[in-house]
């Protein structure tokens, strides 16, 4: 199939394939009269790096994914590479979910002393970020 097809049935442009390809990670053949050609289990590459982008992997971080479907295995995620760049991806996630933690704890704490300081009543009683003010 041609550039065009494989865009078409991947859900994704032409321009992004140029993309894998001038990145390693796809690799057209070339037609006689030079037209980039692929075949099924690009489209299975193009399928796995899309899945992986659309969970938080960079373009780099999906290689051992397609080098792993480069090999013939039925899945990118079958060999030990992957499943590192899983664990790693997943280490990742929980460094940032713990920072957001944090920065989530340490914002709804100033916004509790603003409230207090100021005097401030709630715009809305059932935001927990806004307590009712006392009435005295």
């Amino acid at each position: 199939m041609r550039i065009g097809e494989l865009a078409e049935r991947a859900g994704i442009t032409t321009r992004a394939l140029r993309h894998y390809e001038n990145g390693g990670l796809l690799s057209a053949r070339r037609t006689t009269n030079g037209y980039r050609s692929y075949d099924e289990s690009d489209l299975r590459v193009v399928e796995q790096i899309r899945a992986l982008v659309d969970i938080g992997f960079s373009l780099d971080e999906t290689r051992p994914f397609v080098e792993c479907l480069r090999e013939g295995n039925d899945a990118g995620d079958s060999c030990p590479a992957s499943l590192h760049a899983y664990r790693q991806k997943m280490r990742e996630l929980e460094t940032c979910i713990a920072r957001l933690q944090e920065v989530h704890a340490r914002l709804g704490q100033q916004l509790q002393d603003a409230l207090v300081r100021h005097g401030v009543g709630a715009p809305d009683p059932a935001c927990a970020y806004f307590p009712p003010k006392e009435q005295a």
